[in-house]
């Protein structure tokens, strides 16, 4: 029996968006084709070969965009496609080899249609000519992953995903590029879909076989870009529209347990990343002269961004003055006039203390950073280091 055989007829598709893929993009559909009946290729502009006659013994289809748009456009072309033709799961596979299409069947168990998810290859990264950049590539994204939504992923850059169609097709996006595979967890995850990985494999050539048609200066321009709107949407107040219905936020039957209310918040967003931003967060917010409005500011930021927030609210003890305060102070006196404020009186802070408070902010532009950093890295090895604690007492 067929791995696919275990969905309605229809319901899965293989997408493959290539572009400029000659050498590999044929031997990467047949694969695909061997393990799903249906696969659609997308042919982003290619000018390296005639896709429609490379592939055309392999009874798949084939569209084209006339020029090169992305690889998040082809990805929404092949999707409104497999809608259109009743699919409701695709599976999208790089051209360029370095997926292996046998692992869709790893994808099959996952796919669920009363429980709508995007299912991400996590690669494994213990594997021969990983380029540096990609390891840093990941863990720069997983990271802006969990500031956007809260939700952590193992790997958010693998183009190796399956997607519930139906949904896909009704998310706004801005990215159309490289961008897209960033901007769409993002937005899939406001919108109420779950988040989920599983573990494939990976094949990265060497060096110098190595062929690939990301643009570092202005694809990471656009993942900057990105990421920014995605952050500062985030802090608007107003909800995202939601595509799946949410759970109620609060059980107000908790308020009558305060002792069990107080345990939930604790382990919300616990892992020692989430406990580490929310950590940085809290400081880098306590350290800016927001006066009299600490807690408030620290506390929306934190039900925005799904933080812990006893962690968010209580590391800005960390900040009270006069210590923090005083240290911005001096640093924004000296960035103003080059010599450190020695004179310290009552005309000098209260008096001047609109001056002051400019030299606070000014310094705090350095420490804020610097503190928020320094922070969560102190909380991460901390619940990094408890954490396996716990798993050898277990043990």
């Amino acid at each position: 029996m067929a791995p696919a055989d275990s969905l309605p007829e229809g319901a899965l598709w293989c997408a493959v968006p290539v572009y400029n893929n000659r050498e590999t993009v044929r031997d990467v559909v047949a694969r695909c084709r061997a393990v799903v009946p249906r696969v659609v290729v997308v042919d982003d502009g290619s000018t390296d070969a005639d896709l429609t006659a490379l592939l055309a013994d392999l009874d798949v289809a084939v569209l084209r965009h006339p020029a090169n748009r992305g690889k998040g456009a082809a990805i929404l072309t092949a999707a409104r496609f497999v809608e259109a033709q009743g699919g409701v799961f695709m599976v999208t596979v790089d051209a360029d080899g370095q997926h292996f299409p046998e692992e869709i069947r790893r994808f099959l168990p996952l796919l669920d249609e009363s429980d709508p998810a995007i299912i991400i290859g996590c690669r494994d990264f213990d594997t021969p000519n990983v380029p540096n950049a990609s390891r840093f590539g990941r863990a720069f994204a997983n990271f802006w992953l969990l500031v956007e939504t809260g939700v952590t992923v193992g790997d958010c850059q693998s183009g190796f995903r399956a997607y519930p169609v139906r949904y896909l097709n009704r998310l706004p996006f801005k990215g159309a590029r490289y961008d897209f595979e960033a901007e769409v967890l993002a937005r899939a995850a406001w919108a109420g879909l779950a988040l989920r990985c599983v573990a494939i494999s990976v094949h990265y050539p060497k060096p110098e076989e190595r062929v690939s048609s990301f643009r570092p200066f202005l694809d990471n321009l656009r993942l900057t870009r990105i990421h920014s709107m995605l952050v500062g949407r985030r802090l608007l107040p107003w909800p995202h529209p939601r595509l799946v219905p949410k759970p109620p936020a609060i059980d107000w039957a908790l308020l009558r347990h305060p002792g069990r209310m107080l345990r939930l918040l604790l382990k919300e967003n616990a892992t020692p990343a989430g406990l580490a931003l929310a950590a940085g967060v809290g400081m880098f917010l306590a350290v800016l002269p927001i006066l009299f409005a600490h807690t408030a500011v620290i506390l929306y930021v934190a039900v925005r961004f799904n933080l812990n927030k006893i962690v968010s609210l209580n590391v800005q003890h960390l900040a009270m003055p006069p210590l923090m305060p005083a240290l911005c102070i001096e640093l924004g006196y000296y960035f103003r006039h080059g010599r450190w404020l020695t004179d310290i009186s009552y005309a000098t802070i209260f008096e001047q203390f609109p001056s002051r408070l400019f030299e606070w902010l000014l310094g705090s532009l350095l420490v804020a950073p610097l503190a928020g950093a320094l922070v969560a890295v102190v909380v991460y090895a901390a619940a990094v280091t408890l954490q396996r604690a716990r798993r050898g007492d277990a043990g």
